[in-house]
């Protein structure tokens, strides 16, 4: 018994002291709020003034009081927060944490805690207590947090599937949120289009929590009703207002056609793909699912290809990834003709190439078990290379001519800014150069020489015959370029031989493009270079005319310089304007050098021939030394 009692002492001891230390922790925190001050808006989180202000207050939200109709701009508050706290980068987590700040000060002005410190007390904003705008954007913040938590949860599901189920839980902890917003909404004290953003985002949500689950039918309707509310509102206001309306419709479009696809809408997949085409890729809910859905269409569409035929021969192809990009290259292709912004076109190029050397990879992977035949792929009877070596040769030459048209419209571009050269030093901006477009040929030069290089090409003179003219016509657009920058420094003589470089490449292509026009359809067109250097011909001429007479007119005799400094020209006038400039020529400075003799050595000569006296006498003669005079030392006797 005494042992029980014991045992149980030291739990009680530490039960108080866990006592003693929360009160102390509570004492602590009170009055650190005492001594920081009691503002309506200044809740946890290390709020800043800024945050405590939207909660006074929020941004497009119409004050109201029981007599008067409530307004909150529900698609603009959330599209403000999320871009700036955030969802620029995909951070949702970021985004997650600044609703729950937000809640928590809302919570604490309008005085609608949930309790105190010991205790949870549920409370919920009912129509009776509907006198602030702000008691509906509590509500929003919440379904905003539950909703940005389960985005982030789906970034993680990537890696970690199991957390798929808490997202569907917050999907609909949100869709929950938002079907009190919309409950509440419905009071005679809420203006219309509060009400219709309301409905439109509670479809929105809905639609979003069907997706995730594959409930097709039920997921088009959401997102169909959410569009047709989003579009009536668009119509309704001034086109700066329906902006925000119009980007949301967009976003749900490329979800409304999977929807249709799946429920079995065949023609929504080419509708999809030209989607992502044109955007350069898909963002959001969608992207992941859209991308299995290509390369399932693209896989289906491959297990019917086996072989390609290219320059006259034909190739089994037997790899699933180069299938479905050899399937896929037209798409692309055509995609990035009809695109109409430069950056779109940049981010189309760069997924194709990205696919390619994908592939690419690939048929190195099949080519590196068989070492062998890698050094003996020439064949014995027809000299010909393998098949997988000559399938890696046309993916390499694809690569290489999509690289060559990425620079080739990244060239096109900066000639129109260079057109508009002018404008562009108005407005105090960087301007492009020459030397910009000259780096661009020297990279499309150097994927032209590795062209012919390909194994399987190197007997195929119309092929070697094509890839000579491409260069002459590049060789020449960079030979302009590079007279168009010496152009700039006014070095005329080297400008005017370049130009005549550039004719010559020209005549040389046109003279041996008779066979080859078909090939050379897409290269620049090199009659209208022929012209355009024929003008700036002339207009070099002149300039450099106009510049040595204005560089005869200013050499007047008096303002001719010697080169002399001021100091030694003190006799002969001479206008110089470098005088009354930072940099005057005046003096040497530092002072130059001058010989000086050094000083003299003296030498004693005479040193040498000097007889000195006899000392002899003057200096004491060494006593002797024996064993007396070893005793009278020891003992001090010695004198």
């Amino acid at each position: 018994m005494a042992s029980t009692r014991s045992s149980t002492l030291p739990a009680h001891d530490a039960a108080r002291r866990r006592q003693r230390r929360k009160m102390a922790a509570e004492r602590q925190v009170t009055g650190g709020g005492r001594r920081g001050g009691g503002g309506g808006g200044g809740g946890g989180g290390g709020a800043g003034p800024e945050e405590n202000k939207e909660n006074e207050k929020p941004a497009g939200a119409k004050a109201g009081s029981f007599g008067d109709s409530l307004g909150l701009e529900i698609l603009q508050i959330i599209k403000e927060s999320q871009q700036q706290h955030g969802l620029r980068h995909g951070d949702f987590q970021r985004y997650r944490g600044y609703c729950s700040r937000r809640l928590r000060r809302l919570r604490k002005t309008l005085s609608f805690k949930m309790g105190n410190r010991h205790k949870f007390t549920g409370k919920k904003v009912t129509e009776e207590i509907l006198s602030d705008n702000r008691y509906l954007l509590l509500i929003l913040m919440d379904a905003e947090r539950a909703w940005s938590y389960a985005m982030q949860l789906k970034q993680e599901a990537n890696t970690e599937p199991r957390k798929r189920f808490h997202l569907l839980s917050r999907l609909r902890k949100a869709v929950k949120h938002a079907e009190e917003l919309e409950r509440l909404c419905e009071s005679n004290r809420v203006d219309a289009k509060t009400k219709l953003e309301a409905q439109a985002y509670m479809a929105y949500l809905t639609g979003m929590l069907r997706f995730e689950h594959q409930e097709w039918k039920a997921a088009m309707e959401a997102f169909n009703k959410c569009k047709t509310i989003y579009e009536k509102l668009a119509s309704a206001f001034t086109e700066e207002q329906a902006v925000l309306y119009n980007q949301r419709v967009e976003e749900i479009s490329p979800n409304i056609r999977y929807c249709a696809y799946n429920i079995g809408d065949q023609s929504a997949i080419s509708e999809l793909m030209q989607m992502r085409l044109r955007s350069g890729g898909t963002e959001g809910l969608l992207a992941e699912k859209l991308e299995s859905l290509i390369t399932q269409t693209r896989a289906k569409q491959a297990a019917t290809m086996s072989e390609v035929e290219w320059r006259g021969r034909t190739v089994p192809v037997k790899i699933d990834k180069v299938r479905i990009f050899l399937l896929g290259l037209a798409d692309n292709e055509a995609a990035i003709a009809q695109a109409e912004r430069e950056e779109t076109k940049e981010r189309l190029f760069e997924s194709l190439l990205s696919e390619c050397r994908d592939a690419i990879q690939a048929v190195r992977e099949e080519l590196k078990p068989d070492q062998k035949q890698r050094e003996h792929s020439l064949e014995v009877d027809s000299g010909k290379v393998s098949n997988i070596q000559y399938l890696h040769s046309y993916l390499t030459y694809i690569k290489l001519s999509t690289a060559i048209k990425r620079n080739e419209s990244m060239a096109k571009a900066l000639q129109k800014t260079l057109l508009q050269e002018q404008q562009s030093e108005d407005d105090g901006k960087r301007t492009a150069r020459p030397q910009d477009l000259i780096r661009l040929y020297d990279i499309i030069l150097q994927n032209l020489v590795e062209l012919p290089q390909l194994p399987g090409l190197e007997e195929d003179k119309n092929f070697q015959k094509e890839i000579g003219l491409k260069t002459l016509v590049y060789k020449a657009y960079r030979c302009f370029f590079i007279a168009q920058s010496y152009v700039l420094v006014k070095k005329w003589s080297e400008a005017l031989v370049l130009y005549d470089r550039v004719l010559k490449y020209a005549s040389e292509v046109q003279a041996q493009a008779g066979a080859y026009k078909n090939s050379l359809k897409e290269l620049p067109d090199v009659q209208e270079l022929i012209t355009q250097v024929n003008a700036e011909k002339y207009s070099l001429q002149a300039a450099a005319i106009l510049d040595a007479n204005e560089a005869h007119e200013t050499e007047s005799p008096s303002q001719v310089k010697d080169g002399k400094l001021l100091s030694e020209r003190f006799e002969t006038f001479c206008l110089d304007p470098s005088l009354v400039s930072k940099q005057a020529s005046l003096v040497h400075f530092p002072p130059g050098f001058q010989p000086i003799p050094c000083k003299p050595l003296f030498f004693d000569l005479a040193l040498n021939h000097v007889a000195f006296p006899p000392l002899e006498d003057k200096v004491e003669q060494k006593a002797k030394s024996g064993l007396t005079g070893y005793i009278k030392g020891i003992f001090g006797f010695r004198s």
